[in-house]
Parts: C-alpha cells; sequence; structure tokens
C-alpha cells in the first residue's frame, strides 16, 4: 500500500476542482452562440475601393453647450479592425464621445486581397486619407477638422497632417509609434531579422493570421494561456459568468479577426518606419515629399498607455520635440495597448480627457 505524502489530498481536491471548471468552461464555450462586435448605430457616407466612412448616430441628446462643434475623424490601425473602439456599450470609446458630444467618423479600411497588392503608402496616405478627411470638412461644413489617429493609424495620420496642412484644427495621436527603435520596441527586434523584400515577392499579401500569431508571440502567456485561467474563474461566477464569456467571446472574435495586409504597404511600413526609421530621423518620403514633421502646428494631444507592450511610452513620446505644435500635450494612460480602449478605468478617463481638450480649443 502506498504511502500518502503529507498535503496530497488537499492537491488532489485542487486538481480535481481545475479539471470540474475546466469541464464547466469547455461546455459553456461550446454552447456559445455568435456574439455582436458594435454598439453604436452609424451609417456609411462615403466609400473607396475596400475602404468605407462611417458617421456615428448620436444615442443621447447633448447640450448645446456641452458639444464639440468640430467634428473627430478616427484614422485606425491597418492591422486590426475598428470595432475595438465600438466593442459593446460599456467598453466603447466611441460611445463614450457621443455621450460627450463629440460629432464621430471613423474610416474602415475592410480586407484587402489580390487585388491590393501593390497599395502603398502613398495611396493611403495621399488618396484614401485626404479622401476622407475632405469628405468630412464638405459633409460637416467646416473647413478644418479634428483628427485622432490610433496605433499605426496614427503613424499614417502625422505623415497625413505633416503633408496638408490647413486642413486640421486639432489633432490626436493614441498609442502611436513614433520612434520605432527604442530598446524596449519588442516589433523592433524582431522586425530587424526580416527579409521583407522576399517574404512579399513569396506572398503577395502578408497574412493577418501569421501577423496576429506574431503579436500574441510578444506575449505568449498572457495572451496564450492565463487568458483562459482567468475565464474559468469568472464563469465559476453565477452572478458573472453569462456577461464574463460575452466579453471573452468578443475579445476572441476581434483578436483573430486580422485583415491580411496589402503586400507593397507592409513592406514599405516595415522598411521604411520600422527598420529605418524614417520618420524620426525627417528622411521619410512619401509620393515624393518629404514629411517634416515641424509642419504640423495645430494643437496636438499624444496619450500613450504606461503598459504597452506592442507601442512602449518610449516609442511615442518623442513627438513632444517633433512637432511644430505651440499647444503640445500628453496624457498617460494606467495600462495596456488593448485595455486603453476597453477596460473601465480607460471608459471614465479617456472619453473624458478627449473631448474637455478639444471643447477647450473648440471655444477658443
Amino acid at each position: 500500500m502506498s504511502e500518502v505524502t503529507p498535503g496530497s489530498a488537499e492537491l488532489a481536491a485542487v486538481a480535481s476542482d481545475f479539471m470540474r471548471s475546466m469541464s464547466q468552461g469547455l461546455a459553456a464555450l461550446a454552447n456559445a452562440g455568435e456574439v455582436t462586435v458594435g454598439c453604436s448605430a452609424k451609417d456609411a457616407v462615403f466609400s473607396e475601393d475596400k475602404v468605407t466612412l462611417y458617421r456615428y448616430r448620436a444615442s443621447e441628446v447633448v447640450a448645446p453647450d456641452l458639444r464639440v462643434r468640430t467634428p473627430v475623424l478616427i484614422c485606425y490601425a491597418l492591422v486590426n479592425r475598428p470595432y475595438m473602439m465600438d466593442l459593446q456599450t460599456d467598453r466603447s470609446l466611441i460611445r463614450g464621445l457621443l455621450q460627450r458630444g463629440v460629432d464621430v467618423y471613423l474610416i474602415d479600411w475592410g480586407y484587402p486581397d489580390g487585388a491590393d497588392r501593390y497599395l502603398a503608402l502613398e495611396d493611403y496616405v495621399l488618396r484614401y486619407l485626404p479622401h476622407c478627411v475632405d469628405f468630412v470638412r464638405k459633409h460637416s461644413g467646416h473647413d478644418r477638422i479634428n483628427l485622432l489617429g490610433v496605433c499605426q493609424g496614427g503613424t499614417m495620420s502625422l505623415c497625413y497632417a505633416a503633408l496638408h496642412p490647413g486642413r486640421l484644427r486639432n489633432f490626436i495621436t493614441m498609442v502611436t509609434p513614433v520612434d520605432f527603435h527604442t530598446p524596449d520596441n519588442l516589433l523592433t527586434k524582431w522586425a530587424k531579422h526580416v527579409d521583407v523584400d522576399a517574404l512579399v515577392a513569396a506572398t503577395g499579401n502578408v497574412s493577418g493570421d501569421a501577423l496576429n500569431a506574431l503579436f500574441v508571440s510578444l506575449m505568449p502567456f498572457r495572451l496564450n494561456s492565463q487568458k483562459y485561467v482567468d475565464l474559468l474563474h469568472q464563469l465559476n461566477d453565477p452572478n458573472n459568468s453569462a456577461a464574463a464569456l460575452e466579453n471573452f467571446l468578443r475579445m476572441e472574435k476581434w483578436i483573430f479577426d486580422s485583415p491580411d495586409q496589402a503586400g507593397e504597404m507592409f513592406r514599405q511600413f516595415l522598411t521604411l518606419f520600422i527598420q529605418q526609421n524614417r520618420l524620426v530621423k525627417g528622411t521619410l518620403e512619401v509620393g515624393g515629399r518629404r514629411v517634416d514633421l515641424k509642419r504640423i502646428d495645430v494643437p496636438l494631444l499624444n496619450i500613450y498607455a504606461l503598459q504597452d507592450h506592442l507601442v512602449p511610452p518610449s516609442s511615442s513620446k518623442p513627438l513632444a520635440q517633433l512637432t511644430g505644435s505651440p499647444d503640445y500635450s500628453t496624457h498617460e494612460f494606467q495600462g495596456g495597448h488593448i485595455g486603453i480602449y476597453v477596460s473601465g478605468t480607460a471608459q471614465r478617463q479617456i472619453p473624458d480627457k478627449i473631448a474637455g481638450w478639444l471643447r477647450q480649443r473648440d471655444a477658443s
């Protein structure tokens, strides 16, 4: 008869509880239906190729003195879907802005396919983005509008703002990479070894699934294992299990809904920005025109997340010395790259900060 060591019964009980929780969690996931994403009503107001421009409908009446008269155009990244900004009713930056009297437009870049293989940086910065800005200007009756660039979309927006002075009233960058060669920039550590010319020549467009696997690998334990353990704990709470499951599935849907990247645009972005760091060096050209960030002379708010593993604060902070803005502000968010959109703290802080900052400059 084998001897039972002290504590083995307790370990067996813990293992049994974990297996029971695992079985219940798997059953809940198997029975879960399709989740919806995007909670705010919107209308498609302009389109070009696969690009769609949306205007969001205000969900409630806001007092005239609290409204931001000048509309905001959100330029999101190419590598993920923009509904992260409007994931669900209690986790929506866009809904928060609407409730604070901001008129919100958003660019949805769509899903590139083989026909888009040769779309280049010039197409996005000198064609699609300017056409969306000009539509909002005409549609709203404002000669200058507010632009909010998010992540990679912020980097493209910086190029746009430098090359198209006179069309913006205020400019906001959010978790936007500027200096790609800071020591804690994990993406650069990976990208500097990539032969992107050979990659694009072999694949055409770059697989969104492959890029998503790369992003997950940057924090493998947190994004591959820990989140499922956390879900099991949440599903054991009968008062919260249904909401926790829906929240989890919405995030999973967004994480794995990664568009393929137009081959030439991907090649140029990785080479010019990430490998060669031309934006910071002042040597970047788009369509034969040099991108001089000193030409950006409108009020600028730079928002970054202190625990961001994809765009570390050190990558965003150098913007302070690079533009010609006489009205430059920053906001440091205590959270990560995704938390800045969906955490409870973000819902309280970020819409208030953006709307308040814009309202002050609207009045002036």
